[in-house]
């Protein structure tokens, strides 16, 4: 090979890797196989620091439900000095679309040892706190689509890190996983189960791998016929979107499987139809795996090759619990832990005793709030019948957070669903 032929094909190699260098994506800073990324875990949902052109990391939640990476706040968006190019609607997932969003497109995300290149951002006109309230700490964005599209990621939960494999890694099949064909339609995920439902009927559903919801099983009654209501239920708020709450029903179904492994007794959200339905129905799924039952599993998630590595985590076999006292609980952003009963289940153990809407806790079994996480307070809400708990709570009058009583409950655990 002459020294001309030589050059010609040194030329061509660098051109090429200079041009997978220049399309949006996540990328190794350095040629490895692997590397890895420590993430905090709040009921299973994946919250990574991502720094934006060079600014202070901000918590970002990775999630596979989403196709486009959003931050919640223009105000901060305009602080991190990003510039955009045009306005969008969103439709919210409870079907409202008076949700603007300006688009940032080109960014830089810092993730340690990964860089997200050439990044696009919905960024929300409209401040989206929520989060903070739901899960506990402050969460500025999420990270969708573009985290996964070129490397097989695996999640492991039980360690709270993220494994970030060079493209051309697992080759062969990991140890101790089992595989399941994964469809990627409109850059999101999907696997098809099995669920047993309590009237023992059978459906086999195509369900959306959601790692940013935390639900465990839901399904959209909307989309067949064929999915039939418990009949034992309850009514309640399932969860926080961007267009608001989503209300519906909580149940169980007698098995979820999938991948040969099998979760009875599974919690299952049947979520009310709202505008927004004609999307899931245009998808061909019937619902969604949420955090509730991923946080059970170690995940490989492969989309170049259509495919999703599954291993059974330590809580694998842990019962499904939902919350015992009938309260639901939120932080006040940006405050220091100071957690609020948001909403109260009519006739639950809560109500029973005298706590109202709007009661701050001050302490929980005698230990200070400042202690707590809400995420350990929730997991403390629904551990086991029959628990006593002990609340010592403020009570505002109306508007005037200079007036107000103290009072102490104690409330006794009782499983309701």
């Amino acid at each position: 090979m002459n020294k001309r032929l030589l050059l010609s094909l040194a030329f061509v190699l660098a051109t090429h890797a200079l041009c997978l260098a220049q399309v949006p994506g996540f990328f190794m800073k350095e040629e490895k196989r692997k590397v890895e990324i420590p993430f905090y875990s709040s009921n299973s949902l994946i919250i990574v620091p991502v720094s934006i052109n060079g600014n202070t990391p901000l918590n970002f939640l990775v999630d596979t439900g989403v196709r486009s990476n959003i931050l919640f706040s223009k105000k901060l968006g305009d602080a991190l000095g990003l510039e955009y190019t045009r306005r969008l609607k969103l439709v919210g997932a409870d079907g409202t679309d008076n949700l603007m969003a300006s688009v940032s497109p080109i960014n830089h995300f810092d993730l340690g040892p990964l860089e997200g290149i050439f990044q696009s951002l919905l960024v929300l006109e409209q401040e989206f706190l929520e989060l903070e309230s739901v899960i506990g700490i402050p969460v500025y964005g999420i990270v969708g689509y573009e985290f996964f599209k070129y490397n097989p990621v695996k999640i492991n939960y039980d360690q709270e890190k993220i494994v970030f494999y060079r493209s051309n890694a697992l080759k062969w099949k990991p140890f101790f996983f089992r595989k399941l064909d994964m469809a990627i339609h409109e850059n999101k995920p999907y696997i098809n189960a099995t669920v047993k439902q309590k009237d023992g009927s059978f459906i086999y559903p195509k369900l959306l791998i959601d790692t940013g919801a935390n639900h465990g099983l839901l399904l959209n009654r909307e989309t067949t016929e064929k999915i039939t209501m418990p009949s034992l239920f309850i009514e309640s708020a399932l969860g926080q979107s961007l267009g608001g709450i989503l209300y519906g029903y909580i149940g169980r179904v007698d098995y979820l499987k999938f991948a040969n492994f099998k979760l009875n007794d599974v919690l299952t959200s049947y979520p009310e139809e709202t505008a927004f339905s004609y999307v899931i129905k245009d998808s061909g799924r019937f619902g969604s795996l949420g955090a509730e039952v991923l946080g059970r599993t170690r995940l490989i998630f492969d989309y170049p090759r259509s495919r999703l590595w599954v291993r059974k985590a330590e809580n694998f076999y842990s019962p499904f619990e939902y919350d015992m006292s009938g309260m639901t609980l939120k932080k006040i952003p940006n405050d220091n832990n100071r957690i609020y009963v948001s909403d109260l289940r009519q006739g639950s153990v809560a109500q029973r005793a005298g706590i109202q809407i709007y009661d701050e806790l001050l302490s929980v079994n005698g230990v200070p709030m400042f202690i707590w996480e809400l995420s350990e307070l929730n997991k403390l809400l629904k551990s086991e019948p029959d628990k006593e708990v002990k609340l010592e709570i403020r009570r505002y009058e109306g508007e005037d957070l200079s007036n107000w009583t103290d009072h102490k409950y104690t409330i006794i655990l009782k499983k309701q669903i």
